[in-house]
């Protein structure tokens, strides 16, 4: 029996791997759009495409996945299952009503909490110390459909949304194999969805602009859970510097006030407590550590100088 996989960015690199390891019949892989970006413009292939190329593996990109001409092509494959991993669309009910055994998503969090699109960012940006991932059958809601299973996973102190989002990229991997072997099995029976569901919405750039008036504690993990985009970013000078790591340190100072600085240390005051700089990126320069920012635009800078929240500058990228 057949599977059609459906995702887009790296995250879903692992889900598809394992299937391959697992030799399951993955006849097609649908992702979307090839992409211009970067410094040279170039077309940016999705991580997924690459990775599927790399197997030998069929893949489409279609513009509307809605079309007769789409949907005629993946039901020609007489899918047992319909994966989703990270696609970023929401498939119509003719996909969703196509495979023997149903369709099944990969989220990264404990369903009902965080539906949408960014649910790593805004569990590290909330505080979270745990998160998961579950596996459910897809339904024409928001991620609302019934649970497969899920697993715990525990949020540590030094992650950020790119070390968190390879540990649940991995285990939403094993735990695809799991499902789609229960399922076979019949040991796995759907369960509605239980408790008050939260949402998280898709990330923009003008999340990551830092509100000094925030606790330590709250822009800290602002900058852990933009991290590597947008980034958390202040204005400098009247340029834009993203902050790309730091530490709450006791303490107080006034919001967005150099509060103490030394040749390895810039301290921040903020609405609550202190926050020390560790890793920075001046907008069209490379990432630094604190003390060779201090070497470089930052040696001129004085305590009582103060970080201001400017303007977004949209042509920023990450």
């Amino acid at each position: 029996m057949s599977i059609v996989f459906f995702g887009t960015p790296w995250f879903s690199v692992p889900a598809l791997a394992e299937l391959l390891k697992a030799k399951e019949d993955v006849r097609l892989v649908i992702t979307q759009s090839d992409k211009v970006g970067g410094r040279g413009h170039k077309i940016i292939s999705p991580p997924i495409k690459t990775f599927a190329l790399e197997k030998g593996l069929t893949v489409l990109q279609p513009d509307n996945i809605r079309s007769e001409d789409f949907i005629k092509i993946v039901r020609e494959t007489q899918p047992e299952f319909i994966v989703v991993v990270a696609y970023g669309k929401i498939l119509p009910v003719e996909l969703l009503n196509m495979p023997l055994k149903g369709c099944i998503n990969v989220h990264a969090s404990l369903l009902p909490k965080y539906r949408g699109a960014a649910p790593i960012q805004w569990a590290i940006i909330n505080g979270e110390t745990v998160t998961g991932v579950t596996t459910m059958m897809m339904d024409e809601g928001l991620d609302t459909g019934d649970i497969l299973m899920q697993k715990k996973v525990p949020i540590k102190e030094e992650d950020n949304a790119l070390s968190l989002s390879e540990r649940l990229a991995n285990e939403g991997a094993n735990l695809l194999i799991e499902t789609i072997s229960g399922i076979r099995k019949g040991t796995i029976i759907p369960t509605p969805q239980e408790g008050e569901p939260t949402y998280a919405p898709i990330i923009k750039k003008g999340d990551g602009k830092i509100n000094w008036r925030l606790s330590a504690r709250e822009i800290h993990n602002r900058v852990r859970g933009l991290y590597p985009w947008p980034s958390a970013f202040t204005h400098l000078k009247g340029k834009l510097l993203k902050i790309l790591k730091t530490e709450v340190l006791e303490g107080s100072g006034e919001p967005g006030t150099i509060v103490r600085k030394g040749d390895k240390e810039l301290i921040v005051g903020t609405g609550k407590g202190l926050i020390g700089l560790l890793e920075l990126q001046i907008e069209g320069k490379k990432a630094v550590t604190v003390r060779e920012f201090l070497n470089g635009m930052g040696r001129n800078l004085k305590i009582g100088e103060r970080f201001n929240d400017g303007k977004v500058n949209e042509s920023h990228s990450s």
